[in-house]
């Protein structure tokens, strides 16, 4: 009897012991909670993915995190910074990618290095071999934050600052996009889809170059492109100013006096911002003209004579603007009328 309880007793152990071996621990709430942050440029998409520690009454620089040692940037596994497009860190390349991001703290400067290597757990498996990219910041001093953050700021049209804030620092790297040639892969690659049946994609792939300055040939055959698919006011005069930036003045007057001919049967808001990058370009004859056509079609328009006025303003014709804001004041909207009226006292005071 003695021998069969024992039997069963360690049958139960073993049974015990494996169902121990087959449980999962629990997925608890972390102390440094995960966190993410996103910025677009351009086309390009930046994720920093990370866990936020919390400084908890401790001393952060060169104790919880010592100098001149490699830090996860974060805490727990790899902090994460991905690109979808190739870009520059302080003025150094960096292809497209996903990066474990890691820092070396200093008192007065910082490493900033982006490893190959985004999958292992914080900074314990780090392998200056895996570097793509290591840069130097200056830290800044900050207000007290009590939980680490990564944010973007001082952001333009092509680049933002990347910030680690923790304690009282921040520690910003730059990255700058090369906006307009992604801009133009990104084009060439939807004028093979459905923008490329019709005249206006061609029409808009030409009109970025003209805004970018910059391009020009490839803007020109796109938009004969769209001239030829429907000839229409918006793309002659995009051709009309595109020849003008190339130089060719002869085409470009020929342009420009079909435009003029084309404008009565173009919409309001076409001709009248067409007007407008006249006026940028500070071809003001062509704009006034223009802005006239533009007139004669819609004489009811407070828009059209609000124009009117900006055009003989920026022409130096006080007279004909101060004439045309009076008119634009009797047509416009109630939210437009104080702006209006402030644009007259100015007038008659000058």
């Amino acid at each position: 009897m003695k021998t069969k309880i024992l039997i069963a007793l360690s049958a139960l152990c073993l049974f015990a012991s494996a169902n121990t071996i087959a449980q999962t621990s629990l997925v608890l709430p972390e102390v440094s909670q995960l966190s993410e942050v996103k910025q677009r440029i351009g086309y390009t998409d930046i994720t920093i993915i990370y866990h936020s520690p919390y400084v908890n009454g401790r001393k952060i620089w060169d104790e919880l995190v010592p100098y001149g040692k490699v830090w996860r940037a974060g805490a727990n596994e790899n902090t994460t910074i991905s690109f979808t497009d190739d870009v520059n860190i302080n003025g150094s390349l960096l292809p497209a990618g996903t990066y474990g991001l890691h820092m070396i703290p200093g008192k007065d400067e910082w490493t900033i290095i982006f490893s190959k290597d985004h999958t292992s757990w914080g900074s314990f498996f780090y392998n200056e071999k895996e570097d793509a990219l290591r840069v130097k910041t200056k830290p800044v001093a900050h207000n007290f934050q009590e939980w680490l953050d990564y944010t973007f700021t001082d952001r333009s049209a092509t680049s933002a600052n990347a910030a680690l804030s923790w304690e009282k620092l921040l520690v910003p790297f730059t990255i700058t996009v090369d906006v307009k040639n992604i801009t133009l892969r990104h084009i060439r690659e939807q004028l093979k889809n459905q923008p490329g049946f019709g005249w206006h994609g061609w029409e808009e792939a030409a009109h970025y170059c003209i805004e970018n300055k910059f391009n020009y040939d490839e803007a020109l055959k796109w938009v004969n492109r769209s001239i030829l698919i429907d000839e229409n006011f918006t793309n002659v005069a995009a051709k009309g100013q595109l020849l003008h930036l190339m130089g060719n003045t002869k085409a470009a007057d020929s342009a420009a006096r079909q435009v003029l001919t084309l404008a009565g049967t173009a919409s309001e808001t076409s001709v009248n911002q067409f007007g407008y990058e006249l006026m940028t370009e500070n071809d003001m004859p062509t704009a006034l003209e223009i802005f006239k056509i533009n007139l004669k079609k819609h004489p009811d328009s407070w828009n059209a004579y609000d124009s009117m006025g900006e055009a003989y303003g920026k022409a130096g014709d006080n007279k004909q603007s101060l004439s045309n804001y009076k008119t634009a004041l009797s047509k416009a909207p109630d939210d437009q009328k104080d702006r209006i009226k402030k644009i007259i006292a100015g007038l008659q005071k000058s």
